[in-house]
């Protein structure tokens, strides 16, 4: 299903957006050398519970995972680069964390996802694959607005992918989302210019670049959710939910200033 909002629900869409990534930058700061991921799950809860918003992954039950997910955020360390599900382990001195967060508010989701270095080590691969995805992203949100074809979107982000050296897996990619988390259409993280669907005013997207140092494979963790690659190679996960406007897009999942 492609679902277009009202001008009504997607300022309702921005309150959403606004909350998402408020959490994401609360979370960030109090991610710490020792922290647990099951603390960062316990804080995700209490601030979504807080905001009276509902969790989009609590009751998340999808064909390619073990579900339900049980969980208030996704926290995917290192080698891990999505459905990361949280456990019990403490952050270490140059960890990559990516955190990936969906609500529901007032009946409006948003979906942002953010990769960051723990502690003071910086490790060069790690800056490199963080800095990559951020980029290609700002590539897709500029290619966005009405009119544009999906395969515009796709075809910004890997470019950025692949000139930077990564190959780009395509089983998962950025997605609509509306009244619920994931829906059509799908938008892939590399793909040929003006293809797929034409975007209309209203339409909101999830665009998340996500790559692997070192491979295009995934395997899939014991726990039936975290998704790893096939090398044991660092990862990282960039993500911002957009609204389709009269004249371009607006990033709904910005930090406030």
């Amino acid at each position: 299903m492609i679902e277009i909002l009202s001008p009504t629900d997607v300022l309702r869409a921005k309150d959403t957006g606004a909350l998402v990534a408020g959490i994401l930058q609360r979370l960030k700061s109090r991610c710490v050398v020792g922290t647990n991921l099951l603390e960062i799950d316990q804080w995700a809860r209490a601030m979504i519970t807080e905001a009276g918003a509902q969790s989009c992954y609590v009751d998340y039950e999808p064909s390619f995972g073990r579900g339900p997910f049980g969980h208030y955020i996704c926290t995917s360390v290192n080698d891990a680069v999505l459905h990361g599900l949280p456990y019990d382990y403490p952050l270490a001195d140059g960890d990559l964390l990516s955190l990936d967060l969906a609500v529901s508010l007032g009946g409006v989701v948003a979906d942002s996802a953010i990769s960051f270095i723990v502690g003071d080590v910086r490790p060069p691969e790690s800056v490199a694959l963080i800095d990559a995805t951020e980029r290609a992203l700002r590539a897709g949100i500029a290619a966005a607005g009405p009119g544009v074809r999906i395969g515009d979107i796709s075809h910004a982000i890997g470019s950025v992918l692949t000139a930077a050296g990564y190959s780009v897996n395509t089983e998962f990619g950025g997605h609509g989302v509306g009244s619920t988390m994931h829906q059509d259409p799908h938008v892939s993280n590399t793909g040929r210019p003006g293809r797929g669907y034409r975007l209309r005013p209203g339409l909101l997207l999830a665009l998340e670049p996500w790559v692997m140092a070192d491979t295009a494979t995934l395997v899939t963790d014991a726990d039936g959710w975290t998704l790893r690659s096939a090398t044991g190679c660092r990862t990282a996960h960039s993500e911002h939910t957009i609204a389709i406007t009269d004249d371009g897009a607006d990033v709904l999942t910005l930090p406030a200033r």
